[in-house]
């Protein structure tokens, strides 16, 4: 092979080979220093003295790869990318150029064609999905949103306290509030009293999914349960 250029690999493998057969180390060393095996080493050793260093290169050295894409197909693409199919994602021209072309080529073929051409794969982004605002209860009083918060109101100057507010959703306001030391039932029970006593009845709560608005678990026995009980117990008649 004339003009034949060993790359850096195969040069060290060439220097191996020939300290194998100048008698300086065993094929088995040699293996090991090349990273082969040794019935590989012992194949490139027989493959060298015949053919010489032309056995280190690469079966494919100077060939044009068989999958190699032709230089008119690779025009084409482009072309049709650019004209007929122009934004379009690279997957769905993948399957036009197939379907309408007659061009059968994979989807990274056609990918790497249009990133050489600088032809980026268009994406077609979703409108965000904005948040629809709920609208504000016609009048004063329909709904009433009360929670807690647990903050250091007073600035280290005292204990940490928990606000119990109460906002009335048609105007904003704040028709009642107090504080506790903790978020609790009686203290939310106060905050119902001061609402009434101030603007009335309201005619919704909302609340939050706190421990204090959930039914506690149930702990007694309905009349059914307990009858069905006493039944079981009672001794049969004779």
């Amino acid at each position: 092979m004339k003009g034949l250029t060993l790359t850096q690999k195969e040069q060290g493998r060439l220097q191996v080979l020939n300290l194998v057969i100048e008698g300086r180390i065993g094929v088995a060393e040699a293996a090991e220093l090349i990273g082969l095996s040794e019935r590989h080493a012992w194949r490139l050793l027989s493959a060298y003295r015949k053919e010489g260093a032309t056995a280190l290169a690469h079966g494919n050295r100077g060939k044009t790869p068989s999958n190699r894409t032709l230089e008119t197909t690779r025009e084409l693409v482009v072309d049709l990318a650019r004209t007929r199919y122009a934004g379009i994602n690279h997957t769905h021209l993948t399957e036009l150029l197939i379907e309408r072309e007659g061009l059968t080529l994979a989807r990274s073929t056609v990918r790497g064609i249009l990133s050489v051409a600088g032809l980026a794969s268009p994406r077609h982004r979703r409108q965000p999905l904005h948040r629809c605002r709920r609208e504000r209860m016609p009048r004063e009083g329909v709904l009433v949103q009360i929670d807690g918060s647990y903050h250091n109101w007073l600035e280290n100057r005292g204990p940490w306290l928990t606000l119990l507010l109460a906002v009335d959703d048609a105007t904003g306001t704040i028709p009642f509030a107090l504080f506790r030391e903790h978020e609790d039932a009686q203290g939310y029970f106060r905050l119902l009293w001061g609402i009434c006593h101030s603007h009335g009845i309201p005619l919704a709560i909302y609340t939050d999914r706190h421990s204090v608005f959930q039914p506690p678990a149930r702990s007694y026995e309905t009349l059914e349960e307990s009858l069905s009980k006493r039944g079981r117990s009672s001794p049969g008649r004779r």
